[in-house]
């Protein structure tokens, strides 16, 4: 197997030397085989921080990724881990593998001060990361939002507010969401042992629903909220 110091992994995965150092430091990345001084990393780093890249592509931020190899590394066995990333990355496609060939460049930094609280509270949340000493939003999405706005700091202190406002709520859904998936694996397949594919297809189905549910609902409620009056 392949072993590569800390420039050559930066190099040949895209990812910088300061963000390999975070990752590793949140627990994403494994740690490296030391010899003395020297930290030698591997093919399956290199792995790691593809399969992180294609995380955060996808919306997940850095807490939950760090939770989903801690379940790998918690003793889950080959078909679970397969299961699990199934789920959690969707079926491979040619574009996806055509995406964690390619380096990208990550996006633009915002212009707030990397060592003020709204930058500690954005990293804390899992919402950015400091990358070559700016302040990097995860979510390419949000990052074109608050880019193309002028006056960037309003984008920035909105989007706290929504995320201070909306975690209580989320982390209430997404304990009733495993009520409802366990309510549904047990109503289709009963007591019976299911193969990692069954159980990734359930997963992914009902997180379809789900979230199509709650963004139809949201986007409703919005609605109302700003409908002029009669």
């Amino acid at each position: 197997m392949a072993e590569y110091r800390l420039d050559e992994l930066a190099r040949i995965s895209g990812v910088s030397a300061r963000n390999i150092r975070a990752y590793r430091e949140r627990g994403l990345l494994d740690p490296p085989r030391r010899v003395g001084r020297s930290a030698f990393y591997d093919d399956y780093h290199l792995s790691q921080l593809r399969t992180i890249n294609q995380l955060h592509r996808r919306g997940f931020n850095s807490a939950h990724i760090a939770e989903f190899f801690a379940s790998m590394r918690q003793g889950a066995d080959l078909a679970d881990i397969l299961g699990i990333q199934r789920a959690v990355l969707g079926p491979p496609t040619d574009e996806a593998a055509d995406q964690s060939e390619a380096s990208t460049a990550p996006p633009p930094g915002i212009d707030i001060d990397p060592e003020g609280d709204k930058a500690r509270r954005l990293i804390e949340y899992g919402l950015a990361e400091l990358v070559d000493g700016a302040v990097v939003l995860a979510d390419p999405a949000i990052g074109d939002v608050v880019a193309s706005s002028p006056d960037q700091l309003p984008y920035v202190r909105a989007l706290l507010r929504i995320y201070e406002t909306a975690r209580p709520a989320v982390a209430g859904m997404a304990d009733e969401f495993l009520a409802v998936l366990e309510q549904c694996v047990a109503d289709r397949f009963g007591g019976e042992a299911l193969e990692p594919e069954e159980m990734s297809r359930v997963v992914q189905d009902c997180r379809d629903m789900w979230r199509r549910v709650v963004a139809t609902e949201l986007d409703k409620a919005l609605r109302q909220q700003h409908k002029p009056p009669a």
